[in-house]
């Protein structure tokens, strides 16, 4: 069995087809709301601005969203600590998302290095940006449901991320979206940024595959509306690879996407009212 003939079957897992169709279906009325015919952009830098607080928020790391946007716009900077630093990150990491889909999926791994290059600039040393963790190093940001694979481990499984990236368009996006994250989240192959990455790489297939075409869906909110505890317990089922587990973390993340939908609609009402603050 091919990987993409694999990745199909697991719509076939309990739940799963019919969170995928219902996540669909948000996107699509999502995408004709009457805003995002000429708004787009105002719409979409709200969306960016949300997404990267949430993201952050997921990895400890918080601030207000009216700094946030303001980071994101340039006219203030995020404060010089930890929390500053994973936020601005995040902002970059969202940010690049929108625009990065192509190359998530003709080059994966190119794709991983820049998007970790922008959500770790400042967390850890120059060197270490945009390349997998070496030798003995562990990643010093997420506990993770397991032991962080190491060396050749790492790279075979950092291949079969490649892989699914590069799945044919036959696949549902939906499904590429999640494994990777799961993926991601699970090996978490660099030294620090490895949530806000996982999330940038599922914001991006979602979007190039167009499932979001907009970007403005908002499923980073929706995780992180939901609390840490669900989230970490739906990645150690997907980690544990059982047909249960994987079908919990994917349905999660359908769900994400579904509700994240709904947040864009309030954003894409705001911009139509003329009350977006």
């Amino acid at each position: 069995m091919d990987d993409a003939t694999a990745l199909r079957r697991l719509a076939d897992l309990p739940g799963v087809a019919a969170a995928v169709d219902a996540a669909r279906q948000a996107c699509t009325e999502l995408r004709w709301h009457q805003a995002l015919r000429r708004r787009t952009a105002e719409a979409r830098a709200e969306t960016t601005a949300r997404a990267a607080r949430a993201s952050a928020a997921l990895d400890g790391a918080e601030l207000p969203v009216d700094l946030v946007r303001d980071v994101l716009r340039g006219a203030r900077p995020a404060p010089d600590d930890a929390v500053g630093r994973t936020v601005a990150g995040a902002v970059r990491a969202v940010d690049l998302a929108q625009s990065t889909g192509d190359v998530v999926r003709s080059a994966p791994l190119q794709a991983l290095a820049r998007l970790h290059t922008a959500a770790a600039a400042g967390l850890v040393p120059d060197e270490a940006l945009g390349r997998p963790r070496q030798g003995a190093e562990q990643p010093l940001d997420l506990p993770g449901p397991g032991a962080a694979p190491r060396g050749t481990e790492l790279a075979d499984r950092l291949s079969g991320v490649s892989a699914v990236l590069s799945a044919p368009g036959e696949v549902p996006a939906l499904l590429v979206a999640a494994i990777a994250h799961g993926e991601l989240l699970t090996i978490r192959p660099f030294v620090a940024g490895n949530g806000v990455v996982a999330r940038a790489v599922f914001r991006a297939v979602v979007v190039q595959r167009g499932l979001d075409p907009t970007g403005v869906a908002i499923p980073e909110s929706a995780l992180a509306a939901s609390g840490l505890p669900p989230y970490v317990s739906a990645l150690r089922g997907y980690a544990s690879g059982t047909p249960d587990g994987v079908a919990q973390w994917l349905v999660g993340c359908a769900d994400a996407v579904r509700r994240g939908a709904g947040y864009g609609v309030e954003v894409a009402d705001a911009v139509l009212a003329g009350r977006l603050t």
